[in-house]
C-alpha cells in the first residue's frame, strides 16, 4: 500500500466493516434468520475489558454509621412498633399482662432506639434540626417526624397502664401508637434502601417486609419471655406469621437481586449473622407454636430468647452486608455496566 492508496474516505479498495471490534460488540455475530447461526461471523480482535477501579479504591464512601448504634436503632425501632400492635391486641382481647408487657416494651424500645440514633449523630440538636421542615420525599425527614409523634404516644400508653389512671387517655394512646407502629417498623428499611449502598438499594422491594417480619418476631419473643403462658396466644401467632414473612421475603430478596449483589449476604460476618438468624427464628417460631398446645414457662422462655436474638442478628447481618457492598467497587460498577449493556441491546 502506498500513500496514494489513502483517500479522504479511507484506504482505496478496502472492504468496509473489517475493523477490530471491542467489548460486548466483539462477540461472534449470529447468522441471518433461518441459517441457524451458520453464517459468517466476526471474532473479537481485542479481549473484553475486565472490571477495574482506580487503584482498587471504593467508588462509594462506605457508611460511617457505628454498627452498634445504627443496627441497634434498626432493631429496637422494629421491636417497639410491633410491640404497640401486640399491646393493642392484648388490650382488645382481655389479656392485661400481655398488654402491659407490650406497652413497656414499646416504650423501652423506642427510648433506646432514639438514644442510639442521637449517640450516632453526636448531639441531640442534630435530631431536633431534622424537625425544622417536613420533606415527604426524604425517608429521614419523614422518619424523624414519625418518631417524634410515636414516642410520646407509646410512653403515655405505658404510663397510664402502670399508674392505672386516665384509662380513656391510655386507651386512645395505645390505639394511636398501634396505628403508627407498622410505619415505625418498616420506615428504617426504606431509609437504608434509599441510599446508594448496592446491596441495600437492590432490595428496596422486599426489605420493608423483611423488617416487618423481624420486628414481629422480636415483639413476640419479648412477650413470650415476660408474660404468663396462658396469655401469650397472640404473641405465639405473631411469632409464626413474622417468621414466615421474614424468612420468605429475605430469600425472595436475594433471588431478585441476582448472584452478584446477593454475595455480601453470603460472605463473612454478614453470612454468619444471617445464618444464625435463620436458625434461631425458625427454631423459635417452631417452639412458640408447639407451646400453644402445652403451655410451659421454660419452653416459652427458650422460644422468646431465640426469637429476640434471631431478630437482632438479622438487623446486624443486613447492616454489615451493606457496608461490605459499599467497600468493594465491583458491586457498584458491574451492575451499572450490565444495565447499560441491556439498554444497548434493547436499542
Amino acid at each position: 500500500m502506498s500513500g496514494s492508496d489513502v483517500t479522504r474516505d479511507g484506504v482505496r479498495g478496502a472492504r468496509a466493516g473489517r475493523n477490530a471490534v471491542t467489548g460486548t460488540y466483539g462477540r461472534r455475530r449470529k447468522g441471518k434468520r433461518g441459517t441457524k447461526g451458520k453464517g459468517r461471523g466476526e471474532r473479537s480482535m481485542v479481549p473484553e475489558a475486565e472490571f477495574s477501579s482506580y487503584y482498587g479504591k471504593p467508588i462509594l464512601n462506605k457508611p460511617t454509621w457505628k454498627p452498634l448504634d445504627i443496627a441497634g436503632y434498626l432493631y429496637l425501632g422494629g421491636l417497639a412498633g410491633s410491640s404497640s400492635l401486640l399491646a393493642a391486641g392484648g388490650q382488645l382481647t382481655g389479656r392485661p399482662a400481655l398488654a402491659r408487657a407490650a406497652k413497656l416494651a414499646a416504650t423501652g424500645g423506642i427510648s433506646l432506639s432514639l438514644a442510639a440514633l442521637v449517640h450516632d449523630l453526636g448531639r441531640p440538636a442534630r435530631f431536633l434540626n431534622m424537625l425544622r421542615v417536613l420533606k415527604p420525599t426524604s425517608p429521614m425527614s419523614v422518619g424523624s417526624w414519625l418518631l417524634a409523634g410515636y414516642a410520646p404516644l407509646a410512653m403515655a400508653a405505658a404510663a397510664s397502664d402502670v399508674a392505672n389512671r386516665y384509662r380513656p387517655v391510655g386507651a386512645a394512646a395505645t390505639a394511636s401508637a398501634a396505628v403508627l407502629g407498622p410505619a415505625v417498623v418498616t420506615y428504617t428499611a426504606v431509609l437504608v434502601a434509599d441510599t446508594a449502598v448496592p446491596s441495600w438499594h437492590a432490595g428496596y422491594r422486599e426489605l420493608p417486609f423483611v423488617f416487618a417480619g423481624s420486628g414481629a418476631t422480636a415483639a413476640a419473643g419479648l412477650a413470650l419471655l415476660a408474660v404468663p403462658p396462658a396469655q401469650t396466644g397472640p404473641a405465639r401467632r405473631l411469632a409464626t406469621v413474622g417468621a414466615a414473612l421474614e424468612l420468605g421475603c429475605f430469600q425472595l430478596m436475594k433471588h431478585r437481586m441476582g448472584g452478584l449483589l446477593s454475595e455480601p449476604y453470603e460472605q463473612g460476618r454478614a453470612h454468619t449473622l444471617l445464618r444464625t438468624s435463620e436458625l434461631l427464628t425458625a427454631g423459635g417460631a417452631a417452639l412458640a407454636a408447639l407451646g400453644g398446645r402445652r403451655p410451659h414457662r421454660a419452653l416459652a422462655a427458650v422460644a422468646g430468647a431465640a426469637l429476640l436474638t434471631g431478630s437482632a442478628a438479622l438487623r446486624f447481618g443486613v447492616f454489615h452486608a451493606g457496608v461490605a457492598s459499599a467497600e468493594d467497587p465491583k458491586y457498584t460498577v458491574v451492575p451499572q455496566r450490565e444495565r447499560l449493556d441491556a439498554k444497548g441491546a434493547e436499542g
